[in-house]
């Protein structure tokens, strides 16, 4: 069904109004964070990365206003999402494009024009500052929300009653746009409990300086990977790159079929309730410049997976050995959903059924940036498809009665 284009008063404001002074944020404390939740709202927010801004965006322009009826909660420190905890030496020309949030180009701000010389960090945390304080969004930061429970109101109606760590507030809707970052996937080889040296996973990453004259393993097929390699190299003494299956770069301008058949991969997943498959298995590696030329010269050259890992190193199938110093475990991510845990969304084939981004065993919760809407691919688009829905779960609740 196409989706209405909104009327003229749910335009944005223009860029010469002052965006921030429209919605007022909550009183800050000396910290400069909004002083104490709102008991009460019609919409929470958990997450203000690229998922939970774009959701945020489109239901302000409709009406919602932000930090009373709308309000978001993000766990980081400041503005960015899972950028701003990833190391210093990324930038933005090395990484997955950065998707513009909708409307940013009234600040005149677009990634695409943005500085690669900066850390993209830097640069993303900057970008969403600047949104979020020109839109007003009032973000609720830094808020740790621990579970998410049934609350009966007065009226015998099932709202969602959401803790965190600072204060409890009730809504009708929950938007999750939580993310994974705080859910590093490692899989299990025997022996891993063994390996005398070091293991991290991408979210521990700092510098490639750590490994200086140390021999690694860095295990994985994706991005963060292959990044990982090339930092590596004339850096550690010897670096060995494991992937799951054979590695594929891929010009994106070339790829759309490919991209295209992993977002219904994962659509298909999400709509089914089961785990959520690799991207990076549908779409492949970029076949950038600096990628080819690390080809060329045998950097970026796979093995396959290794069968045990002992103190010392790990053992392959065809029977060598490889010694090593430390194992990064850049293997991907899972969806962070255990604060969901009491509303038993789950199903029994690991995942949680969503369709649209909408959950089919509770229809008063959201899912952004969930399966087919994940990270670049599709969470400035599906940002505006789940605050439509949100608005009209709003509208006509369909809540379940507590028992």
């Amino acid at each position: 069904m196409p989706v209405p284009e909104p009327t003229a008063a749910e335009q944005p404001p223009s860029a010469a109004s002052p965006g921030p002074h429209a919605h007022p944020s909550p009183h800050p404390d000396r910290a400069g964070r909004p002083a104490t939740l709102p008991r009460s709202a019609r919409v929470v927010i958990v997450g203000a990365g690229q998922a939970g801004l774009s959701v945020a965006y489109h239901l302000r322009r409709r009406g919602l206003t932000p930090g009373t009826d709308l309000v978001l909660l993000d766990r980081g420190p400041g503005a960015g999402g899972a950028w701003q905890f990833r190391w210093e030496s990324l930038r933005l020309g090395t990484a997955h494009r950065v998707n513009d949030l909708p409307g940013m180009s009234e600040l005149g701000l677009s990634f695409d024009t943005a500085d690669h010389g900066r850390a993209a960090r830097d640069v993303v945390g900057e970008y969403y500052r600047r949104y979020e304080e020109f839109f007003g969004l009032a973000v609720f930061r830094p808020v740790e929300v621990t579970s998410v429970t049934d609350a009966p109101d007065e009226s015998r109606r099932l709202r969602i009653h959401v803790s965190t760590d600072r204060d409890t507030i009730d809504t009708d809707v929950l938007v999750n746009a939580s993310g994974t970052w705080a859910t590093p996937f490692r899989p299990y080889y025997p022996g891993a409990e063994t390996f005398a040296g070091e293991q991290i996973g991408t979210p521990q990453f700092r510098d490639a300086q750590h490994f200086a004259g140390k021999r690694v393993i860095v295990v994985g097929g994706g991005t963060s990977a292959t990044g990982f390699v090339l930092e590596l190299e004339g850096i550690a003494a010897h670096t060995t790159w494991v992937t799951r299956r054979p590695v594929e770069f891929v010009d994106d301008d070339k790829n759309l079929e490919g991209r295209l058949a992993a977002v219904a991969e994962q659509d298909e997943a999400a709509r089914a309730g089961r785990v959520l498959p690799s991207i990076i298995s549908g779409t492949g590696l970029p076949a950038t410049e600096r990628n080819r030329a690390a080809v060329a010269r045998g950097t970026l050259v796979a093995r396959p997976p290794f069968s045990r890992i002992e103190s010392g190193g790990v053992h392959f199938a065809d029977g060598s050995f490889e010694p090593a110093d430390a194992i990064i475990w850049a293997t991907g991510f899972r969806a962070e959903l255990s604060h969901l845990a009491p509303l038993k969304l789950r199903e029994q084939s690991g995942g949680v059924a969503v369709e649209r981004g909408r959950s089919l065993r509770d229809p008063r919760v959201f899912l952004a940036g969930y399966g087919p809407q994940a990270s670049t691919i599709g969470a400035n688009r599906a940002g505006r498809l789940v605050a439509l829905q949100v608005l009209d779960a709003l509208q006509h609740p369909g809540h379940p009665e507590p028992a």
